[in-house]
């Protein structure tokens, strides 16, 4: 059984910094892409940042810049680092990650969600 497990959410002021963690667990062979979506009230769930298991990051147009995707491979964790932060980037963010497991097949696996309010 394969799981993603995020932390870090909190509520922060406008302009403010925050670093999101996932990190996976289970039984599994290897972890492929590693990214972050997210979905605020009442929209639907975005792409914000993703990266390769060669370390090769992509970002939405509305992050680059202010957010930094990076992976600990030794750890099984993909991190999020955000700054200048703002109202708009409110939203429960979500880690998503290509895991091959032991059966050597290869799935999309999310977690649960962790909540990043910005706010005044």
């Amino acid at each position: 059984q394969v799981q993603l497990v995020e932390s870090g959410g909190a509520l922060v002021q406008p302009g403010g910094s925050l670093r999101v963690s996932c990190a996976a667990s289970g039984s599994f062979v290897r972890i492929n892409t590693m990214g972050w979506y997210r979905q605020a009230p009442g929209k639907e769930r975005e792409f914000v940042a993703i990266v390769t298991s060669g370390d090769s990051a992509n970002y939405a147009d509305s992050v680059k810049g202010r957010f930094t995707i990076s992976r600990d491979n030794a750890k099984n964790t993909v991190y999020l680092q955000m700054n200048s932060l703002k109202p708009e980037d409110t939203a429960v963010y979500y880690c998503n990650a290509l895991i091959t497991t032991t059966a050597r097949s290869t799935y999309n696996f999310w977690g649960q969600g962790t909540q990043v309010i910005v706010s005044s």
